[in-house]
């Protein structure tokens, strides 16, 4: 695409305006779309997802999409290890093929209760050192009693309720370490699409699912009741041949969008379009296109009266403003006799 339509693009893009947002009085009665009772909306087609996954398990070369989950469960293995103690029992949601548990050992946690929606994917699960009961759950719906685990691990995103659910199962200080992708994943495939949708079509759909913003986990664990909160960000850049492959990678990962309000159709002209602005305005010198995904780590415990509590407000006995005032100490080292 030429330099001219993309400045063309931009500034159609500058005069786009949203229109206005109506009130839950103002919404109308789609099916698979609602407002819970606790005024939280149903973003995401369960089934379609269920669905997804259950067709990438039965693929025949599907190892060669793990390549993310691995070095993302790697990275959820190495703040376990972070963590000084031993795990008696532990719970993996979401990890099916093991991506978490193959790089820990039974010196970290001693026995392991893996989880996924796919029975194909338990199946192919790595085996490890730790002894591990593998269970085909709905991550929505967790079958386990309350103060169960130690430690609960997962590289999947999850609902508030989920969140919830998985604060009641661990035991008393114990804690839930996850991963999930950050509002920045796939902005270059995210933008490339909007430009091209809007030069060809006159507007643009949503084409990628929605992720969640840094922001937002510390509401989303704290509302779910945990404690002594630690949210980090890290980012895992991937390189591709051209813009179809990272697409075909997502299909293969079984990351494909899910959401109520995706649009299935994409024209064949858009699609060239899009590849073409891709190339232009991330490609590199090697002819490859990178692909962004921004992991966000968080780690919470579940409240015990042995944990660090902040002090009482007004209990401080000294004021910031004093700081200056405090004389820096000196080094009789480095002091030379005259």
């Amino acid at each position: 695409m030429s330099g001219s339509v993309t400045v063309r693009v931009l500034r159609r893009l500058q005069g786009l305006r949203t229109g206005p947002v109506r009130g839950p009085a103002g919404l109308r009665a789609v099916p698979g779309r609602f407002l819970s009772s606790g005024g939280a909306m149903n973003v995401f087609n369960r089934d379609m997802k269920k669905r997804q996954k259950q067709r990438v398990a039965a693929l025949k070369d599907g190892h060669q999409y793990d390549y993310l989950r691995n070095e993302v469960g790697s990275r959820v293995a190495d703040r376990v290890y972070d963590i000084a103690r031993t795990f008696p029992l532990a719970l993996d949601i979401g990890g099916g093929k093991s991506h978490i548990a193959e790089h820990l050992n039974k010196d970290v946690v001693q026995s392991l209760v893996l989880t996924d929606v796919s029975q194909q994917n338990l199946k192919q699960c790595r085996q490890t050192e730790i002894p591990t009961r593998c269970i085909v759950v709905d991550e929505e719906f967790l079958p386990f009693k309350e103060n169960t685990f130690d430690l609960v691990g997962s590289p999947e995103s999850h609902s508030p309720a989920v969140c919830a659910q998985i604060q009641q199962v661990l035991k008393p200080d114990g804690v839930f370490i996850g991963a999930m992708v950050g509002g920045e994943t796939l902005y270059e495939l995210r933008c490339s699409l909007q430009l091209a949708e809007s030069e060809r079509e006159g507007g643009f759909s949503a084409h990628i699912s929605p992720f969640t913003a840094v922001t937002d986990l510390g509401n989303l664990l704290g509302g779910a009741g945990f404690s002594m909160l630690t949210v980090d960000v890290d980012e895992v850049q991937v390189h591709y041949p051209g813009m179809m492959e990272v697409m075909t990678d997502l299909q293969g990962m079984g990351e494909s969008n899910c959401a109520w309000n995706r649009r299935s159709l994409l024209h064949r002209d858009t699609m060239l379009a899009a590849a073409a602005v891709y190339r232009e305005m991330y490609g590199n010198q090697d002819g490859s296109v990178p692909a962004t995904f921004e992991i966000l780590y968080m780690i919470g415990w579940k409240p015990h009266e042995s944990q660090a509590k902040p002090a009482k407000r007004g209990s401080a006995t000294a004021s910031f403003g004093d700081l200056s005032k405090i004389s820096r100490p000196t080094n009789a080292g480095n002091e030379t006799e005259n």
